[in-house]
């Protein structure tokens, strides 16, 4: 971990380097400004992780920080060093981990890390999951998601021909032959892809993938005969709005 100590006063720079030092391994880098507004440059520049902040200073209290960052360049956590107690609660409003009074006591002081570096280590697994939840959206916009049996297929939509609804479950027809028995009804895989224009349902049985429609039949009824040269049927409340689709795009 990387820190950071704003104080006016050199004793007290020294006193918490030294608490450090002895007491909290886990803090490698260790940096130092006597004021504000050299320490907010000193935080831009070297992006710490913790930054410890006297409240009494010249030109600038400790509490003015805020001012000096956006919202989203706010990566550090703070711990409020003063020797007034009347500070506490103005702290805490500014989301500080925690607030040490003067003289700085070595138990509460060990504490305050610990509780930052726990604060840091929750973001980071937070941070870590919304990237990955971003790769899963990435994915889900080309795939779908297949529970079986044996774990889950991530299938591309260019591969399925069709949904078949069966009961309560699903079967889904994949390229090349295959099929796969899905613990889903039909109706999830219908909202999952409304938004997806190539899928289409011809009846409420079915629906399936317009890219791997091969003909449309009028033999003994309506159907469309997919690739794998399965038919399916054409209802009749469909009939009308299909026949009409062919004759605008074709």
């Amino acid at each position: 971990m990387k820190a950071i100590i704003i104080d006016d006063e050199a004793k007290s720079r020294k006193l918490i380097q030294i608490i450090i030092q002895e007491n909290c391994k886990e803090i490698d880098e260790i940096f130092e400004a006597s004021d504000l507004e050299s320490g907010v440059a000193l935080i831009k520049q070297q992006q710490p992780h913790l930054v410890f902040l006297d409240i009494e200073m010249p030109k600038y209290s400790g509490l003015q920080i805020l001012e000096f960052f956006q919202p989203f360049e706010i990566n550090f956590q703070i711990i409020f060093i003063t020797a007034y107690n009347e500070y506490a609660l103005r702290a805490f409003k500014l989301a500080a981990v925690d607030y040490l009074l003067k003289p700085i006591d070595k138990t509460e002081f060990i504490q305050a890390v610990q509780k930052a570096k726990t604060i840091l280590e929750n973001e980071k697994v937070n941070q870590n999951l919304e990237e990955l939840k971003k790769a899963f959206q990435q994915l889900s916009l080309n795939k779908i998601a297949l529970e079986i049996p044996k774990g889950v297929l991530f299938v591309s939509h260019d591969d399925i021909l069709l949904f078949e609804a069966d009961g309560m479950y699903t079967k889904v027809y994949l390229k090349e032959g295959q099929s796969q028995l899905i613990c889903k009804p039909l109706k999830h895989f219908v909202e999952q892809l409304q938004q997806k224009a190539i899928f289409y349902k011809p009846h409420r049985s079915y629906l399936i993938n317009l890219k791997h429609l091969k003909e449309f039949s009028k033999n003994e009824g309506f159907y469309l005969i997919m690739e794998n040269n399965k038919s399916i049927p054409l209802s009749k409340e469909k009939k009308e709005e299909f026949l009409n689709l062919i004759n605008d795009v074709f």
